[in-house]
């Protein structure tokens, strides 16, 4: 049997907040274990947002390349999807393996165990490893960053049929002729894109009444409309009744419809991994699907422990957990903050338009008692969008806290919406004056100058 360990802190999860969080406490100076069964590195390296931006991008300029005949002459195209796969395996997962990752964490100073983590109490965890269990007692405390894993909903039939998720989507070698994505969010529409563009059919199915749901209803309509644009087929408001497999899938719509399709991806969000990690032995119900913690990062309630990431319900993307990261390790090396605020928490969807978004929608505004006024300007009215024609699509749209004279919240719709977001992240997160934001200079031509015409407009 492996022999028990001591250290400062225990961190069980080690996705992009997780192993940073280790590695700079065992840089500080901390004795740290780090504690995982899976990749070190987590979802976003192996399965998200790396390997699903190779995708996009690769599809993004088969886009492009289509645009030429609008702009300037022709241009034959050829997807060849093996550049693609081979990409993904060889540049940005080492095959999906996380020996590199290993080595950077071990060489701070942390040190790795490879197995199932469990609290056992206060200061304690349990980690089930192939060689069977060690105890690890940590003096200051554990963090737990668990993280999320594909939500499969239960839909007559699914589970017995060899469905995708985004693990099984970012490894493919061949592409099916054919394809439904189950959920129409930001994973389900950026890889349905993705796979339409190398010359698959896709119908996106989403329960809700538009795809994105999340997002301003404007961007929903705008991502929806340059979808059907490229021939993919979506599917709102309707759900999903059954899923059969017999050589190809069928799947039977509430409206009594069926979509037969060679493959199935399910994108029906993300469940946080709560369910066997000893929380019950810290006094939590089962069941519990967030941790609420402080501006520290300390869980409610709890000594000792500490939370970050996709299972503190405070946004699941990766800049989140390395931003919480960083609060904990300040609280856990003595420092004086700055400690969490979640006023302008960003998101981009990668898209073509990109989606990017910050703050309040206008509707959430509203619904918090805001008297809110609202400012929007279509992207190819300005001068750059008329300028790029092809592909311009997209929107700026501005929502403001009348009384206060401050934005509380913005959306960015464009080929550059996750970049133009930056600058209004910014203004909500400093709670920049709308006076001073209108008497800004904005560069000519940019997309972001299109800011400048938003602003004027809100009323």
């Amino acid at each position: 049997m492996p022999e028990p360990l001591e250290a400062d802190v225990v961190v069980i999860g080690l996705g992009p907040g997780g192993e940073h969080l280790a590695a700079s406490l065992a840089r500080a100076g901390l004795s740290v274990v780090g504690v995982d069964r899976r990749l070190v590195g987590g979802e976003c390296p192996y399965f998200g947002c790396i390997p699903s931006k190779m995708m996009i991008r690769a599809a993004d300029a088969l886009a492009e390349a289509r645009r030429v005949a609008v702009l300037a002459g022709g241009a034959e195209v050829t997807p060849d999807w093996t550049v693609v796969a081979d990409r993904i395996r060889d540049e940005a997962t080492d095959d999906w393996d996380d020996e590199v990752a290993v080595e950077r964490l071990e060489k701070a100073g942390a040190r790795f165990v490879r197995g199932h983590g469990r609290l056992a109490g206060p200061g304690r965890v349990v980690v089930t490893t192939d060689d069977g269990e060690v105890t690890v007692t940590a003096r200051r405390g554990v963090v737990l960053n668990t993280g999320t894993e594909p939500a499969v909903p239960p839909i007559e039939g699914l589970a017995d049929t060899p469905y995708w998720t985004n693990r099984d989507a970012v490894r493919l070698r061949e592409l099916p002729s054919s394809l439904v994505v189950l959920g129409g969010g930001a994973i389900g529409c950026e890889l349905a894109q993705a796979f339409s563009r190398f010359g698959v059919e896709v119908t996106v199915v989403e329960a809700g009444e538009r795809i994105l749901g999340p997002e301003e209803p404007e961007a929903s309509g705008v991502v929806a409309a340059a979808l059907d644009a490229e021939g993919i087929a979506v599917r709102a408001g309707v759900g999903v009744t059954a899923v059969s497999h017999d050589g190809a899938f069928g799947i039977t719509l509430a409206d009594g419809t069926t979509i037969g399709a060679q493959a199935l991806l399910v994108a029906a969000g993300r469940r946080t991994n709560l369910g066997d990690i000893g929380l019950d032995t810290l006094g939590f119900d089962d069941g519990v699907r967030a941790i609420e913690v402080d501006e520290r990062m300390r869980v409610a309630g709890v000594d000792g422990l500490w939370a970050i990431g996709d299972i503190t319900g405070k946004g699941a993307f990766t800049h989140m957990s390395m931003y919480q990261a960083n609060v904990a390790l300040r609280d856990l090396t003595g420092e004086d903050g700055p400690w969490a605020d979640y006023r302008a928490v960003s998101r981009a969807t990668f898209t073509d338009p990109e989606v990017g978004s910050v703050g309040l929608t206008e509707d959430q505004a509203r619904r918090s008692g805001i008297r809110v006024g609202v400012g929007t300007t279509a992207l190819p009215e300005s001068s750059r969008g008329w300028l790029h024609k092809a592909g311009n699509d997209g929107l700026i749209k501005v929502v403001v806290d009348l009384d206060r004279g401050v934005l509380v919240g913005a959306t960015a719709v464009g080929p550059a919406g996750g970049e133009i977001i930056g600058m209004l992240v910014t203004a909500v997160h400093a709670e920049v004056p709308l006076t001073t934001l209108r008497g800004m200079h904005f560069a000519y031509p940019t997309f972001h100058r299109a800011i400048e015409t938003a602003l004027s407009a809100v009323s």
